[in-house]
């Protein structure tokens, strides 16, 4: 028995994490969980040493020095202060009376919402609920198709995944060890092709069943002509501005991440003040959440940290790249294996549990493969977004069913008693958008262009390719004039 532990005590010690796993134990706890108890036999069987552990104290404080990290309670907050003023209300009423007198006119209203609401918040709760709460009793008013409002505003919510500047790719980025900003320059393309193949679905929707996604009635464009624009131009203007605040002073390289998404912070506390909506309470309510997000992340990264440092000592690195490098088809084998795990174990566990316990794992062996792993990062991020739209357990659809009528109720302005949603039709209504999703992953593999392409060209440079030619004299001699020995 000892010699097969003393043998296969990385499997095992995998194994048990998702034993943990499955039956509901905490994850941060469970990843030091497993670190410990597996750190402590394999110092009794003498894979270990003691001093092994004495390295925990300096990785947690590193953990807590880590710059990159600060940007998520930063984006986290930015995203909950502009969710509580209003902005994604303004923004729904009138992009919804700008699209209303075409079929699907709601539902591309949301998804172009959905889509400048996750360059602004990068928060997938607050755009779900926000659009939930405000669009989906319009939809259901207008006699849109339950199926196709629940997934339209369930899929545009999670666009916060992959638009910069999403969480995911900031764990992705730290976990990897890239840049934030060159996984945010190669997440922008990908992430509005997505926006545009939700947009196309609607599109087919409204060709082979039109009443699924009618076109506002005409008593229900209340705003046209010059009043609609100037009210579009009000709304647009602050959320541009501040992408551009965020982003675009990442892009350009004058801030970092960090500093991004503290002046996104800075910039969303200005927009809630000019809107007359910041007080006492929005701003305990979003320091309370940021607060617990934070945490939530920090604790996860802490247990990931001691699960990692027992794993690599028990050489688990090595098994996990021979059992991958091992993989029929080579690089392609390796990126249908990777794809296909994350696909299933999404349905189990958020992003953050994926990004913390398998991103550290895979990232080394793609790196040995040759894979650019900020390709790689936007690759895994995209197919993390159906982690989110995955019937039964997608956090979005956890999130609309909290908001959408779980009874019939009689609609405020038409008078009319309107039938419930259940949640069957918001299954359904997620599934066409997680085929979407794996379309998706399918594209940036066989276009790695729609990722590499917007990076910056000079980073692009493969430093191990580099070669140094030394100017030889005209007696043979090197740059500093000794005699060349091969003459």
């Amino acid at each position: 028995m000892e010699a097969f532990i003393i043998a296969n005590m990385a499997p095992l010690m995998f194994l048990a994490l998702v034993g943990f796993l499955l039956i509901g134990y905490p994850v941060a706890f469970a990843l030091a969980a497993n670190g410990i108890v597996f750190g402590l036999i394999g110092i009794e069987y003498g894979l270990l040493n003691v001093q092994l552990f004495q390295a925990l104290p300096e990785r947690v404080f590193g953990i807590m020095r880590n710059d990159t990290l600060l940007a998520i309670p930063f984006f986290t907050f930015m995203g909950l202060i502009l969710e509580r003023s209003g902005m994604a209300e303004d923004l729904l009423d009138t992009i919804g009376q700008l699209f209303g007198p075409i079929r699907g006119g709601l539902a591309y209203a949301v998804i172009f919402v959905g889509a400048l609401l996750a360059a602004t918040t990068g928060v997938v709760a607050a755009s779900v609920i926000s659009m939930g709460l405000i669009s989906l009793p319009i939809m259901l008013r207008y006699g849109y198709d339950r199926r196709v409002a629940a997934g339209v505003i369930a899929a545009s919510g999670t666009l916060a995944q992959i638009i910069p500047p999403s969480l995911v790719l900031i764990i992705m980025a730290d976990q990897l060890g890239k840049s934030v900003g060159d996984m945010y320059q190669g997440a922008f393309i990908p992430g509005f092709v997505l926006t545009g193949l939700y947009a196309g679905y609607v599109f087919l929707i409204t060709i082979i069943y039109p009443n699924a996604a009618p076109a506002l009635p005409p008593e229900a464009r209340t705003l046209r002509g010059l009043a609609l624009l100037s009210r579009v131009v009000f709304s647009l203007v602050p959320p541009l501005v501040l992408i551009f605040l965020v982003l675009g002073t990442i892009f350009l390289g004058i801030a970092t991440p960090t500093e991004g998404g503290a002046m996104g912070a800075a910039g969303a506390l200005i927009l809630a003040l000019a809107r007359r909506k910041l007080d006492i309470s929005l701003l305990r309510q979003a320091m309370d959440t940021t607060a617990k997000l934070s945490s939530f992340v920090v604790f996860i990264l802490v247990g990931s940290t001691v699960f990692g440092l027992v794993f690599r000592g028990v050489n688990g690195d090595l098994w996990v790249e021979h059992l991958l490098t091992g993989l029929p088809g080579g690089k392609m084998g390796f990126l249908i294996f990777t794809n296909a795990l994350m696909f299933v174990l999404a349905f189990f566990l958020d992003f953050f549990e994926l990004a913390f316990i398998l991103v550290p794992l895979l990232g080394p062996v793609a790196e040995k493969l040759g894979i650019d792993l900020i390709w790689f990062g936007v690759l895994l991020g995209v197919n993390m977004q159906t982690s989110f739209m995955h019937p039964p357990f997608g956090f979005a659809l956890f999130y609309l069913r909290s908001v959408a009528p779980k009874s019939d109720y009689l609609d405020k302005i038409t008078g009319k008693l309107t039938p419930r949603v259940t949640t069957g039709q918001i299954y359904w209504g997620a599934v066409p958008f997680v085929v979407i999703q794996i379309i998706m992953v399918g594209l940036v593999i066989a276009f790695p262009t729609l990722v590499l392409g917007s990076l910056d060209k000079a980073k692009a440079i493969d430093t191990t390719k580099i070669q140094i030619e030394v100017p030889q004299d005209d007696y043979g001699g090197g740059m500093y004039g000794q005699p060349d020995p091969a003459k």
